[in-house]
């Protein structure tokens, strides 16, 4: 046991891409513009939503809140991805990899979460208009919004500690662009049983409950659209709706992407590349959908110029 305790891995190597160095500058410059514009972009929309008093309404409430995930959930996992492009230095701390995890699984299930409060939101804003204020009260979006910052912080503090109390005492190489469950769990010289269940239960949890408020929500605004008159009517009811249908078809269709491909067709390749879309591509996306496809988003960035 002693032995044992003593070979304990205390830094990893995130593996990456498989990429000579000359592809790896490429990419450097192509993610340092994403995060860029993810920080510009989403910086951005929070300054507005703040400063403009026209957007001091619950849904850009629900929005900045969006917003300040994306930033974190992005940086979360990008500055240590653009360094070990830059300089190839490829090791991270036992600790260090324990943070990256704890704060990429809490704003990963946070987004999740949140899209699926965002689409209750415009539910009740679309098919009871009249009493939205009543129902969509101050205590309700406080609740909605503190409830899955709880939940997810919770979720994601205990598989950090499962995952870290495995025992890792062989090869440390991570064969990914950061800490991830997956990859640390086949290090692993412990029995990773416990952990494995963790996961088959929550990432269910998580995908089918957030997924089915989305759905569920969607379907109501829907037969509430179908049954409005004027065209006019549908398409300004629509709009209301389709930057954050657009968002959450991104954002789930990455992740069944992911999950729900079959064995045969699944590979870490191909999940580093979906990572990096769901990570890095999607929280530049989110503001940018926002602002395009949503006029008053527009008209108070026109009256700030």
């Amino acid at each position: 046991m002693t032995e044992r305790n003593s070979t304990r891995v205390m830094e990893f190597i995130l593996f990456g891409f498989s990429v000579d160095r000359e592809i790896e500058r490429i990419l450097f410059l192509l993610i340092l513009v994403v995060y860029t514009l993810t920080l510009v972009g989403n910086g951005g929309m929070i300054s507005l939503i703040r400063l403009d008093t026209q957007l001091h309404t619950l849904m850009y409430f629900f929005l900045s809140t969006l917003a300040l995930v994306d930033l974190c959930y992005s940086s979360s996992i990008t500055p240590k991805f653009l360094e070990t492009l830059l300089t190839n230095h490829r090791s991270i701390s036992f600790y260090a990899c324990a943070t990256q995890l704890g704060f990429f699984l809490n704003f990963l299930i946070l987004e999740m979460f949140l899209l699926a409060v965002m689409a209750y939101d415009r539910y009740v804003a679309v098919c009871n208009p009249l009493l939205y204020m009543v129902i969509m009260s101050q205590k309700v979006c406080i609740q909605l919004v503190m409830g899955p910052y709880l939940y997810s912080f919770s979720v994601a503090l205990l598989h950090t500690v499962v995952t870290f109390q495995l025992v890792y005492c062989g090869p440390n190489i991570i064969n990914h662009f950061y800490c991830d469950d997956v990859p640390l769990m086949t290090l692993a010289c412990s029995d990773t049983r416990l952990k494995e269940i963790l996961i088959f239960m929550f990432v269910g949890f998580n995908m089918i409950s957030s997924l089915a408020t989305v759905l569920i929500s969607y379907l109501y605004i829907v037969a509430a659209i179908l049954r409005i008159q004027s065209i006019e009517g549908r398409h300004k009811a629509f709009s209301t709706c389709a930057s954050h249908l657009t968002t959450v078809t991104i954002f789930y269709g990455t992740l069944i992407f992911m999950y729900l491909q079959p064995k045969s067709k699944h590979s870490l390749d191909t999940d580093k590349m979906a990572s990096v879309f769901y990570t890095m591509v999607i929280p530049m996306l989110n503001p940018k959908i926002y602002s395009l496809r949503n006029q008053e988003v527009k008209k108070c960035l026109e009256e700030s110029h």
